[in-house]
């Protein structure tokens, strides 16, 4: 609550379970997770390989159904939603930045960027300018012609980066988005993925195992043996959020 203004979350989870089945036995993958997500704040799920922040990731992705338990985006139920419409959210509603890039090796970095736009069914020559836009955003508007083999890491992650926020979702999943960088890269990232939400008042919702990347959420998750071991709100995240992020060096 704010000011007597009562802040509904974009996306709710209310006693969710998820159990995997392997031959006879019973793996509880996450367990009676309660979880509210603002407009506009960015937020870290935290923990170890098997901890289960990758599976509560694809649960409010719509990429997996929970075993029990209402996941509801605004007042939609992800649970009850057919694999069609479940499509349809994430086309619409959801942008993905993954830590191995995920891009299209025949496509150069503007072909690759326009990709959620033609799912869109965006015209040609406005999705081009948007990507356009985008690249220029994150620093790479002398790099559009180049394919991923052609570019550095760092460059690799700014084209994916570019990719997800293309289309303004309203949440943006980054994936251990900084496992294959450099420490340096690492920083520049961070800064551009959360000064872009920022700036465009977008729910980020950072998955890691490192501590230092979590620093960067208004709300870091840590998640245990499919449970919530605490939650902690961070009243300085860290690094300043550019206001600029093209202003970043493009020679990573």
């Amino acid at each position: 609550m704010m000011g007597g203004i009562i802040i509904k979350p974009i996306i709710s989870l209310k006693n969710v379970r998820k159990i995997y089945r392997m031959g006879d036995e019973r793996i509880v993958a996450l367990d009676n997770i309660n979880l509210d997500f603002e407009q506009g704040k960015t937020y870290c799920l935290l923990g170890t390989s098997g901890s289960g922040k990758s599976t509560l990731l694809n649960l409010i992705a719509g990429l997996e159904k929970p075993t029990k338990g209402e996941i509801i985006f605004k007042s939609a139920h992800l649970e009850q939603m057919s694999e069609k419409q479940l499509a349809d959210y994430r086309q619409k509603y959801i942008g993905f930045v993954f830590q191995s890039y995920n891009l299209l090796s025949s496509l150069s970095a503007l072909e690759n960027v326009t990709i959620p736009l033609i799912f869109r069914k965006v015209p040609k020559k406005m999705r081009v300018a948007e990507a356009r836009a985008m690249l220029k955003a994150v620093g790479l508007e002398k790099r559009e012609k180049h394919k991923p083999s052609q570019l550095s890491g760092g460059q690799q992650q700014r084209v994916s980066i570019a990719r997800a926020f293309i289309s303004k979702p309203s949440i943006v999943f980054a994936d251990e988005p900084t496992g294959n960088l450099d420490t340096k890269t690492t920083y520049e990232m961070m800064d551009l993925i959360t000064g872009i939400a920022r700036e465009n008042d977008q729910t980020l919702i950072i998955v890691t195992h490192d501590l230092e990347i979590a620093h960067y959420a208004n709300t870091i998750i840590y998640i245990r043996d499919g449970h919530i071991e605490k939650i902690e709100n961070t009243a300085d995240p860290a690094h300043a959020y550019m206001e600029n992020p093209s202003e970043l060096g493009t020679n990573d």
